[in-house]
């Protein structure tokens, strides 16, 4: 561990992420190695310098930050993330723990609670999986977290549905086929399917209406 832990933030919330990174460089021991609001910057972040802790945000507006779990353990990472989120369902947060990120915390809570768990977890003071610590939960559930898509989750979706590839769904959205992948991951989890064809089967009976047209009332890709 070098002498600052090196901390960087994934928010889509300008002022909650400048509030967040204010908060941390007020710290001697840390030092904020960048902040974004997309997976794909963060990603290239992580790769081009050397990164301890991640704070993310599982909700980036159009993107689904779970995402972001999968794509770093693909490129190497080895460092902790942590997710910093407004709430999340219990079943989600299982999910999460699974995928591999080291804890959740609620924006809710107080800000030394969270300079706290940052130490804790990158000193490896606390065992991974984390369990959730309770009252960490609460009983707040977030859109995500129910049975919706985000709106780059359902053009993804609309991809998979027209019998696209990974790869003709990245040229169309102007996104990376990596990143593609992770989101055909996350609807799995979030359908419970396993595969392609389940996941269109499943998207046809029940999420029509989500994915009929895009965010904008535009025709699916």
């Amino acid at each position: 561990m070098p002498d600052r832990i090196r901390i960087l933030l994934i928010d889509d919330h300008v002022l909650v992420r400048e509030a967040i990174a204010r908060l941390l460089a007020a710290q001697p021991d840390f030092q904020v190695a960048g902040q974004t609001a997309t997976i794909e910057e963060a990603v290239d972040i992580i790769q081009s310098q050397p990164v301890d802790i991640v704070l993310l945000d599982i909700n980036l507006g159009s993107e689904q930050g779970g995402a972001f779990l999968g794509l770093a353990h693909d490129c190497g990472f080895r460092g902790r993330i942590l997710v910093v989120t407004a709430g999340v369902s219990k079943r989600e947060a299982a999910r999460l723990l699974e995928r591999g990120c080291a804890g959740i915390f609620l924006k809710h809570e107080r800000p030394t609670l969270l300079i706290d768990r940052i130490r804790s977890i990158a000193h490896g003071e606390v065992p991974v999986p984390l369990s959730v610590p309770a009252g960490d939960l609460g009983q707040v559930e977030t859109a995500a977290a129910r049975s919706s898509f985000t709106p780059r989750e359902a053009q993804v979706l609309r991809g998979v549905c027209s019998g696209m590839l990974n790869k003709e769904i990245a040229f169309e959205l102007g996104i990376s086929e990596p990143l593609v992948k992770a989101f055909v991951q996350q609807l799995f989890n979030k359908t419970g399917v396993r595969n392609r064809a389940q996941l269109v089967r499943v998207a046809v009976e029940q999420y029509f209406d989500q994915i009929e047209a895009g965010p904008d009332g535009r025709e699916p890709v």
